[in-house]
């Protein structure tokens, strides 16, 4: 090819490619214009309905077993029908709509209203909770007539002891807006931003940010229908950690229905670790009811029973400890080197103060004749300790007590514990702007007066004097996701082997032939030592007391603490029945079931 036919050929080539890109430009050109000019508004309202959202993602809330691994707190998945929180909807109107199919009541529109003005965190609000699996299939088939309503599988809280571990476990309940400000407070706001719930009560509260967990997340695509285009980011959440507790459940369910309805508490102790093995408080409630909101009669039947079964008994309730106090007493008097045997007094059935102020009956009549402080102990003479009580002082006696952690918190692993009381002249002064009376110390040493306790610490003072050397607070976690062991060492009270063991053969001998509860000695392989206990209810006011005759209500407290096996001991407990008479014939035999089974099943 000459060079100019090369120059001629390579020129038109050239030429055709422009114009080839000519047109190539133009159309796109028209293109832009086209989709700029004429289809603008059509895109624009489409992507201004595509949106990104972010969806948090709940963690599965930890559960909760007994030493033995058998669960006590689950989760269960469960239907919900949710509104969108921020739509409007006649709620009477959609009532009748859905009602063919999943019957909506009044009190789950109330339920409703009482949530959306409280929930403060997601999108949707159930209408109705825990749909059967015919309602499900029902609304599933005709889902194109409900526009707005969502079907959604969430996990609920279950209690599968409910009234046998209501006040151990607790409950959970919504998260509310005072919830928030805590939360806003304690900087954990975002670690509750996917969830609904959390624990009020119990270890459900105790344990919370064991249990709880972290939050995930998924960011979506969504259409104007809020139909998912597709999914962009999962981080998906930290489920909360499991927990084993001390607790034996089969021991639990033995000690609670040992009641028969009777209204008390019990606590039982591993006497080598303060491990609790049983946490009875009765009568007990159904938690299950609280988690999605309890109705308003059902509250205030359960807030308004005589019999308050919302009171947790164990750490809260307080009650004279009558005569289960003797050998703590006596304990006062035998390191401050007072009455130490061979002591002996001559009890005539009464008791007279040295100035002839007032006179103290023994609770038998005519007395119990000469009695030293192991004797003393083993029939429960009022008079030797009405004595013992004005020579140690109220000082003395509070200082030894308080070692035994009365008057002050144990530091169980529970919130809300109360400390009790152990009165003076002080606090007296302080209550009531009254001087403190000889007297007052003389019945302080017997239980009676303003001392009041919690059965918590009935049991763990017991347990110290079964163990002295017990350095463990009482608690009820074992360990949490079988790790970490509870360890929280707390120094025993100072005391004198010799000391000890006086006050130990004491109270062995109350179950023996003579004692104020020989009977739970009778026809067992094992001993008990023991202290039986009776607590006034109301000021007898020189009258003679009358069980027989008196109501209910104004009957006195039993109570009892013990330890077994009496020679090694492995569990004590403490047990009171309120309005129960005499503490060893109405609470000694509900010990005594306990007793049975623990040492049976551990081959004691």
């Amino acid at each position: 090819m000459q060079k100019g036919e090369f120059k001629y050929t390579f020129q038109k080539r050239l030429g055709v490619i422009t114009v080839i890109i000519s047109l190539l430009v133009i159309i796109i050109s028209l293109r832009f214009f086209y989709l700029q000019i004429f289809q603008y508004d059509f895109y624009k309202l489409k992507a201004s309905n595509n949106s990104i959202r972010t969806i948090p993602i709940e963690p599965a809330r930890g559960l909760i077993f007994d030493r033995n691994d058998k669960v006590i707190a689950a989760n269960q998945l469960t239907y919900n029908l949710e509104l969108n929180k921020k739509s409007q909807y006649d709620l009477d109107e959609l009532a009748r709509k859905l009602t063919p199919i999943v019957k909506i009541t009044r009190d789950d529109i109330n339920k409703y209203q009482k949530i959306l003005a409280n929930d403060p965190f997601l999108d949707t609000v159930a209408i109705k909770t825990d749909l059967t699996d015919e309602e499900v299939a029902a609304f599933t088939a005709n889902r194109y007539l409900y526009d707005g309503i969502q079907l959604i599988i969430r996990q609920k809280r279950f209690y599968s002891y409910a009234q046998i571990t209501s006040h151990l476990v607790g409950h959970i309940h919504r998260i509310n807006k005072a919830d928030i400000k805590t939360l806003q407070a304690n900087n954990k706001y975002q670690r509750y931003f996917a969830s609904r719930h959390m624990g009020k009560t119990g270890i459900e509260s105790s344990y919370e940010d064991v249990i709880h967990g972290y939050p995930g997340y998924k960011q979506i695509e969504v259409n104007a229908k809020n139909e998912i285009i597709q999914t962009l980011v999962t981080v998906p959440p930290i489920d909360g950690s499991n927990i084993n507790l001390t607790i034996d459940i089969e021991l639990q369910k033995i000690a609670f229905n040992a009641f028969k309805n009777k209204k008390g508490a019990l606590v039982a102790i591993d006497v080598n670790n303060g491990e609790i093995l049983a946490y009875v408080s009765q009568p007990g409630f159904d938690p299950n009811f609280f988690i999605d909101g309890i109705n308003k009669d059902a509250w205030s039947k359960l807030n308004n029973a005589k019999s308050k079964p919302l009171l947790d008994r164990v750490i809260r309730g307080l009650y004279p400890p009558g005569s289960t106090l003797k050998p703590f007493v006596a304990l006062a008097a035998l390191e401050n080197d007072i009455r130490k045997p061979p002591f002996k007094i001559n009890d005539p059935g009464y008791f007279t103060m040295p100035n002839g102020s007032k006179t103290f009956n023994d609770w038998k009549k005519g007395g119990h004749g000469i009695v030293d402080m192991a004797e003393a102990i083993k029939v429960s003479c009022d008079t030797f300790f009405y004595g013992l009580g004005l020579e140690l002082g109220i000082k003395r006696i509070n200082q030894s007590l308080e070692q035994y952690f009365f008057g002050r918190k144990t530091g169980i692993d529970m919130h809300n514990e109360r400390s009790g009381l152990l009165a003076d002249e002080a606090w007296k002064k302080n209550k009531f702007n009254k001087p403190w009376y000889g007297g007052e110390t003389a019945i302080t040493a017997i239980g009676q007066g303003f001392t009041q306790v919690t059965p918590l610490q009935l049991a763990y003072a017991t347990a110290l004097i079964a163990n002295p050397k017990l350095d463990q607070k009482p608690h009820l976690l074992l360990y949490s996701e079988k790790k970490a062991l509870y360890k929280n060492n707390q120094p025993p009270p100072p005391v004198n082997e010799k000391n000890i063991k006086l006050i130990q053969d004491a109270m062995t001998d109350v179950t023996q032939d003579g004692g104020t509860a020989a009977f739970l000695g009778k026809d067992i392989a094992y001993k008990i030592a023991a202290k039986t206990g009776t607590a006034q209810v109301f000021s007898l006011k020189g009258q003679e007391y009358d069980e027989e005759n008196l109501p209910e209500r104004l009957k006195d407290h039993a109570l009892f603490i013990a330890y077994a096996p009496a020679e090694q001991p492995k569990i004590a407990l403490a047990v009171i029945v309120e309005n129960g008479g005499h503490g060893g014939s109405t609470a000694g035999p509900i010990a005594k079931q306990v007793f049975d089974y623990y040492i049976k099943l551990n081959n004691f």
